[in-house]
């Protein structure tokens, strides 16, 4: 699994919150949240930035580039 994946799904779960509550922050969709959890897509840059703004962390951390 890519680090991307793993670290949103971790993210997600330590903010206890489900994927359709993650879209309705982000303004995306169920689908594409499980095809990036799943390591079936890539996500969007903006998408990224996005996610790193939601969970308090840098996109550099979410896409493996930092710990």
């Amino acid at each position: 699994m890519n680090v991307f994946a793993e670290r949103l799904k971790e993210l997600r779960t330590e903010k206890g919150i489900s994927q359709m509550q993650l879209v309705a922050q982000i303004g995306t969709t169920k689908s594409a949240v499980s095809l990036w959890e799943a390591n079936k897509r890539v996500p969007s840059a903006e998408a990224v930035v996005a996610i790193a703004k939601y969970f308090g962390v840098t996109s550099d951390y979410l896409l493996g580039l930092e710990d």
